[in-house]
């Protein structure tokens, strides 16, 4: 009798791909495409340190596999190559594999308790308040290249306003903002220095609970603390990572991906300018274009199964691949026909296990691209679209940097202090910052007869 094949290892003359290195991080949608043409929805992969996984492509697969916990969990403990010693302490996918008490990686009772105690804190937040934090952030920010004429949106918007955002809605000194930024991109690009990163954004999170249950205040953080749960301060120290990690790496690489759009494709800032497509609209299109997150890490097969043809084993890891199942054929057919309007992507994920924070995400991005492209009216890609260059990882992959160039108009909002000191418990949320006016004409200048699209389509409001 013949030796049955391994069910991770791909049929004979095809070689297994890996999720890493140069030919993953230069071209991920690439090597998608090519694992789907090899293997149909369900592929035979490698990740770090070469252990086998299986990459869900299909659309339709993707759900099966979020929306049935029972075949797939999310519980790591699962993993058959970390029971069997594969997977060391200091491995890179170490941060996000190792089990830990958060709602993501429990299911049944337990998976409920903690995800209500995270969902009900999260509906606290004010959605207005929210938005009126990310305008003042944004208008922050922008004020401290706006007198440039010039500026990377990436290293200067898309990637701080997040976190800064997100900081102040769990309670954090906003000093903590650009060192978290630094730490989060760290640990998702799984490097080397990952696993200390998660160790300084743990202990950063730990100090954080540890003075709000001195001294709590309305914020994300004391709401965890105190809701009727009980949660362990290892359990809130989890899912406040959970929630900043997600919140800021999905949302800076929304933000970023939509300017890059509204900069560079004729056709996509046409349907914007021409009242087609609002900026909500617009958000959902990059949504199933350019998902956030390309893949989702990870779900553990409870039993032998079967998924889109292959034959899954007990303990094997299989990776969500969100980018992948957005372009499925079987649903897309013609990626030229716009989806704006349609949230039955992929990029929150599906089931239990949907994000939670994905409306207080849109939040952010809506507001602070509003915010940027009214002060900025005039913005232009400051270099070629083609020497726009992004970096990837095995679950993301975001734009490098977006250099753009602009008329300087002044700091005329909030003053010359681009991030101020945190604001204490006691004093109020800050009121909404009004929407500044057209910026005076340069004495000498000619006044240019332009009038910017993005002006005319908010007039149209």
């Amino acid at each position: 009798m013949s030796t049955p094949p391994n069910p991770a290892a791909p049929p004979p003359g095809c070689p297994a791909h890996r999720l890493y290195g140069p030919e993953a991080e230069a071209d991920p949608m690439g090597l998608y495409e090519k694992l789907r043409a090899e293997h149909g929805t369900v592929a035979p992969v490698l990740v770090q340190g070469d252990l086998p996984a299986w990459l869900v492509l299909g659309h339709r697969e993707n759900l099966d596999v979020a929306r049935t916990p029972s075949r797939f969990s999310r519980d790591p403990r699962r993993w058959r190559d970390m029971q069997e010693g594969k997977v060391p302490a200091d491995h890179p996918l170490t941060p996000m594999t190792a089990w830990q008490p958060v709602c993501h990686l429990v299911e049944g009772p337990e998976h409920e308790r903690l995800r209500g105690a995270l969902t009900e804190s999260l509906v606290r937040f004010d959605r207005r308040g929210v938005r009126r934090f990310v305008n003042r952030f944004a208008h922050q920010l922008i004020d401290a290249f706006v007198d440039d004429g010039k500026g990377d949106l990436v290293a200067s918007f898309a990637e701080p306003l997040p976190m800064l955002v997100m900081t102040q809605l769990v309670g954090a000194p906003e000093s903590y903002g650009p060192r978290l930024v630094d730490s989060a991109r760290d640990m998702l690009r799984g490097t080397e220095t990952a696993v200390a990163s998660n160790e300084y954004v743990t202990a950063t999170l730990r100090e954080l609970v540890e003075r709000k249950r001195a001294v709590p205040a309305r914020d994300f953080t004391s709401w965890l603390l105190e809701h009727p749960t009980e949660l362990t301060d290892d359990e809130v120290v989890e899912h406040l990572r959970l929630v900043m990690i997600a919140a800021f790496e999905s949302t800076a690489n929304l933000i970023a991906n939509t300017l890059r759009l509204v900069l560079t494709d004729r056709r996509f800032r046409a349907n914007l300018s021409g009242g087609h497509m609002t900026l909500p609209d617009a958000l959902e299109q990059v949504l199933w274009d350019e998902p956030p997150f390309t893949t989702i890490l990870g779900r553990w097969a409870t039993g032998d199964t079967e998924l889109g043809g292959a034959r899954i084993k007990a303990g094997d890891m299989l990776l969500l691949g969100l980018a992948a199942g957005n372009v499925d054929p079987d649903i897309r057919p013609d990626l030229s026909l716009p989806v704006h309007g349609n949230r039955s992507h992929l990029s929150f994920s599906s089931g239990p296990h949907e994000c939670p924070g994905q409306d207080i995400g849109r939040a952010i991005a809506d507001t602070g691209i509003d915010t940027l492209l009214t002060r900025l009216p005039d913005l232009e890609l400051a270099i070629p679209e083609d020497q726009l260059r992004w970096t990837s990882s095995l679950m993301s992959r975001h734009l490098v940097a977006l250099p753009v160039r602009f008329t300087p108009r002044g700091s005329t909002v909030t003053g010359s202090t681009p991030v101020p000191g945190a604001r204490s418990a006691a004093e109020p949320v800050p009121a909404p910052v009004p929407t500044p006016a057209a910026p005076a004409p340069v004495p000498g200048e000619r006044p240019s007869v332009r009038v910017s699209w993005w002006a005319r389509l908010r007039g149209r409001r």
